[in-house]
């Protein structure tokens, strides 16, 4: 069963960059489409984005289009989301979520293995 490890978090100025990684082991991690949530202290976790098996396929809500970019490295068994021009509304706890499901999703449902979470928190 493939288990997950976010890491990357911490404290940014407002305009400032973070990038998190999601590091699977205990499976192939090509075998699944890795999805991005995020949750702040007093709301819903959120969905942030996803990215297909090969990494060819990407999607990214409104909120963060433009200034985040998801990737992967399958030989590393990593996937990372680059956040740029972050905002105090960004802060939350950062999760990477694993899912074989071939289509796009953003239900947390439909992702049955999670990472622990990293807390980035975006303040002056």
């Amino acid at each position: 069963q493939v288990q997950l490890e976010e890491s990357g978090g911490g404290l940014v100025q407002p305009g400032g960059s973070l990038r998190l990684s999601c590091t699977a082991s205990g499976g192939n991690a090509s075998s699944y489409a890795i999805g991005w949530f995020r949750q702040a202290p007093g709301k819903d976790r959120e969905f942030v984005g996803r990215i297909s098996r090969s990494g060819g396929n990407t999607f990214l809500v409104n909120p963060v289009q433009g200034r985040f970019t998801l990737s992967r490295d399958n030989a590393m068994n990593t996937v990372s989301l680059q956040m740029d021009m972050l905002k105090p509304e960004d802060t939350a706890i950062y999760y990477c979520a694993a899912t074989s499901i071939v289509g796009m999703t953003g239900i947390p449902g439909s992702y049955p293995h999670w990472g622990r979470g990293t807390q980035v928190t975006v303040s002056s």
